[in-house]
């Protein structure tokens, strides 16, 4: 099983969901009598997933990496379902189920999935699967110190693994698998490769499906806590998988007490600094830069960004947020200059449609545009990920600057690089481009793939000129550019000069 890494933060190793146990059809008030029956159901209700994916190679655009292997954990919910990592599926192309105790495996597809929250529901061809097993029932999030069982499928066996533990605190976190900051339950478990996407269960009911570790660290595992796993599944029910809503913000604490005064906070408020608002973002036109957000909702917000979700345990103030769906509304309270007004919110978009560039995207083929023997692409994580692990540190300071901080101007606005050059005579001098940021062509601002394009193919004048952010220029005769077109990709094997969603 591979896990995914963190550069700054942590390795994944994957968490499971399970359930509770009452037959198909039965009434949460049906009562298994004994500790050893309720066991047995658990386990029965634990199955291990064997997928075969292929990436895509963002280096190369036009091809992917090959077929690969890995293997998970998931557990059998109500309605014929089985719950799983969304890291455990991604770009998969052939799926199989195996039940406990049984060797057979058997066919499956991925039903829905939502990679900010690294969860999938998995259903079964042959609905036999299913027979004799009595589907896991959710229970409520756990407290600190509870304790749990953690149930999965790790390597170095092949048989159902249960580890015990306690809960050590729910807060937010960064999931590994698509950088998503949102709350998590921390475990002391032991957890191993394998285990993801297995349930995580305390009194018979799952609380959380596992999802990652710090291999580093001495048992300290992570998992899916309920109330994202349920708001997942009402993602799925209503065919709305966009993710989570943001308001799109750039905050600031405000634990100093002069820059509270500054803004003319009373001795007892609380909140955040707005610094910065995103175009087209929920919060446009409502909010502005030097506007302290006191509550959102019925949730006030301390200086540090945190509110308290339940009492005396605090996690980000996007709890609140992330509760609601996209096309709900939140009503938030700002202070400015001194007055306190009361807003009430659309969160019209996905959080992660208010950053500039791109987080991790799983199930979809890179973009990209050759032209003179330049691949360009948009700027993302995955396109960063070329670097290596350590890509973070190692990568142009500009490019990881614009991922850190970049904003927005406008709904869709991409950053494009030249993310490497097709040596040719054409380009000749050129070779050592790479990662480079095309801010200009022919002086135009470039600001998407699109754009792109069509400043270059409708070009009427004799060379086209590129330039970038600190002003260095890569200048080409259009007209040699066009007679080594079909020759370059000819001898480089690429059938399309483009990839599909720009043909």
């Amino acid at each position: 099983m591979n896990i995914p890494t963190f550069s700054r933060i942590m390795s994944i190793v994957l968490l499971a969901t399970a359930g509770t146990l009452f037959p198909l059809g039965a009434s949460e008030n049906y009562v298994i009598d004994t500790e050893e029956n309720i066991e047995t159901h658990i386990r029965q209700a634990v199955v291990k997933v064997y997928a075969a994916y292929n990436e895509p190679d963002y280096y190369n655009p036009w091809s992917m990496k090959g077929p690969r292997t890995r293997s998970g954990s998931g557990a059998v919910i109500d309605g014929g379902l089985i719950i799983t990592n969304a890291h455990i599926v991604s770009d998969v192309t052939f799926l199989q189920v195996r039940r406990y105790g049984d060797n057979k495996r058997y066919e499956a597809y991925v039903h829905a999935v939502q990679h900010q929250s690294d969860l999938a529901i998995v259903k079964v061809v042959d609905a036999s699967f299913f027979d004799g097993i009595e589907p896991l029932k959710f229970g409520a999030l756990p407290d600190a110190h509870q304790e749990v069982s953690v149930y999965g499928y790790p390597l170095g066996g092949d048989a159902l693994s249960i580890t015990k533990g306690v809960v050590s605190r729910i807060e937010h976190r960064p999931y590994v698998h698509s950088s998503s900051y949102l709350l998590a339950g921390q475990i002391d478990a032991a957890i191993n490769p394998g285990s993801s996407g297995g349930p995580v269960i305390a009194d018979g009911r799952i609380v959380g499906i596992t999802m990652q570790s710090i291999p580093q660290a001495q048992n300290i595992g992570y998992m899916v806590p309920v109330p994202i796993v349920e708001r997942f599944l009402e993602h799925a029910a209503a065919g709305d998988l966009q993710g989570f809503p943001g308001l799109g913000l750039v905050k600031q604490g405000m634990e100093n007490a002069d820059l509270r005064r500054y803004y003319l906070m009373e001795p007892d408020q609380t909140g955040m600094l707005i610094t910065d608002v995103v175009p087209g973002s929920p919060s446009d036109g409502n909010i502005f830069p030097g506007d302290v957000l006191l509550t959102i909702g019925s949730y006030q917000v301390f200086n540090d960004g945190t509110v308290e979700f339940r009492p005396r345990e605090r996690t980000s103030l996007s709890y609140v947020v992330q509760k609601r769906r996209i096309g709900e509304t939140v009503t938030v309270s700002i202070l400015r200059e001194g007055e306190i007004l009361s807003l009430d919110i659309l969160l019209a978009s996905p959080a992660d449609d208010h950053r500039l560039v791109p987080l991790e995207q799983y199930d979809v083929l890179p973009t990209y545009y050759i032209y003179g023997g330049f691949v360009f692409s948009p700027l993302s994580k995955n396109l960063l990920r070329i670097w290596g692990d350590n890509w973070f540190n190692i990568a142009p300071v500009d490019v990881v600057s614009l991922y850190l901080n970049g904003i927005p101007q406008f709904p869709g606005e991409q950053v494009i690089v030249i993310s490497r050059v097709l040596s040719a005579d054409i380009n000749d001098g050129y070779q050592d481009v790479f990662f480079w940021i095309v801010d200009q062509v022919n002086g135009i601002p470039v600001r998407s793939m699109e754009q792109l394009i069509e400043l270059i193919e409708e070009n009427t004048g004799s060379h086209t000129i590129l330039e970038n952010t600190r002003g260095r220029k890569i200048i080409l005769d259009h007209g040699k550019a066009a007679s080594a077109h079909q020759r370059i990709l000819s001898l480089y094997r690429i059938s399309h000069d483009r990839s599909a969603d720009l043909r």
